[in-house]
C-alpha cells in the first residue's frame, strides 16, 4: 500500500465511523491524522445541519473541529455518547495509542464514551500488540520510570522533538517514553503493571476498549466488533 492509497484507506475508515454519529450526540474527537479525517467529515455534515457537539482530545483535535465548525463542549458539561479515535495498532479490542503523545486525554475521553470506534488503515492491525508502548511520565521521574521499565522487560526510549533540540513535550507538559516490549501476548497485565508506577501518567496499551473497529483499504471499509 503506498501513501496515497493509504490516505485513501484512513479517509474511508473515518467517513464510515461518522456515519454512527446521530444528531444530538456528544462526540469524542480522536487524534492523529485517521481520527482527523473523521473530524473533517463530521464537520461537512455539521455545516449540512446536524446537530453535535465535540469533546477534544488533544490541542490538534481542538484545533481541526474549530476549523470545521464543530461546536466543543468538556467531560464537566457532557457525557460522551460516541467516540472516534485512531490507533497505533489494533488487536481484536486492544490498541496501541500515543503516537502523537495525546494518550492520556484520549484515554479518558474514549473510556468515558458509551461507544469507542476505532478508525484504521490495514497496516494497522496486528493478531498480538507488539508495538512500541508510549508512556508518558512526570520531568522529574523520567530515570526511576525508564528503570523500571527495563525490569519489566522493556526497552524505553525518550522520544525527541523533530524540529526543536531535546525531547517532545505533551500538552500537559509531560515526557514520553516509547517502550519496547516486543510481542505482549498479556496487555492487561502489563497495563496494571505500568500504571503502578510511580511518576508515569498514563501508557497507551488500551485494554478491551474498542467496541467497534472500521479499517479502510484504498477501495472499502470492513467493520468489525472485537
Amino acid at each position: 500500500m503506498n501513501q496515497s492509497e493509504r490516505e485513501a484507506a484512513k479517509r474511508r475508515a473515518g467517513e464510515s465511523a461518522v456515519e454512527a454519529v446521530e444528531d444530538g450526540m456528544t462526540v469524542g474527537l480522536g487524534s492523529g491524522s485517521t481520527a482527523a479525517h473523521a473530524i473533517r467529515a463530521l464537520g461537512r455534515d455539521v455545516d449540512s445541519g446536524l446537530d453535535v457537539e465535540g469533546v477534544p482530545t488533544s490541542f490538534q483535535a481542538r484545533e481541526l473541529a474549530v476549523e470545521t465548525g464543530i461546536e466543543l463542549t468538556t467531560l464537566d458539561e457532557r457525557s460522551v455518547d460516541l467516540a472516534i479515535d485512531g490507533a497505533d495498532q489494533v488487536a481484536g479490542p486492544h490498541l496501541v495509542k500515543g503516537g502523537g503523545g495525546a494518550h492520556a486525554r484520549e484515554k479518558i475521553v474514549d473510556s468515558a464514551a458509551d461507544r469507542l470506534l476505532v478508525v484504521a488503515d490495514p497496516t494497522k492491525e496486528a493478531d498480538v500488540l507488539d508495538h512500541p508502548v508510549p508512556v508518558e511520565v512526570l520531568p522529574d521521574a523520567r530515570a526511576p520510570v525508564t528503570d523500571a521499565v527495563r525490569r519489566l522487560g522493556g526497552q524505553p526510549d525518550l522520544r525527541r522533538a523533530e524540529r526543536k533540540t531535546g525531547p517532545v513535550v505533551t500538552d500537559n507538559g509531560n515526557l514520553v517514553l516509547d517502550c519496547d516490549f516486543g510481542a505482549m501476548p498479556d496487555p492487561a497485565g502489563l497495563a496494571a503493571d505500568l500504571a503502578g508506577l510511580p511518576g508515569v501518567v498514563e501508557h497507551g496499551l488500551f485494554v478491551d476498549a474498542a467496541d467497534e473497529v472500521h479499517v479502510g483499504t484504498e477501495t472499502e471499509v470492513t467493520v468489525f466488533e472485537p
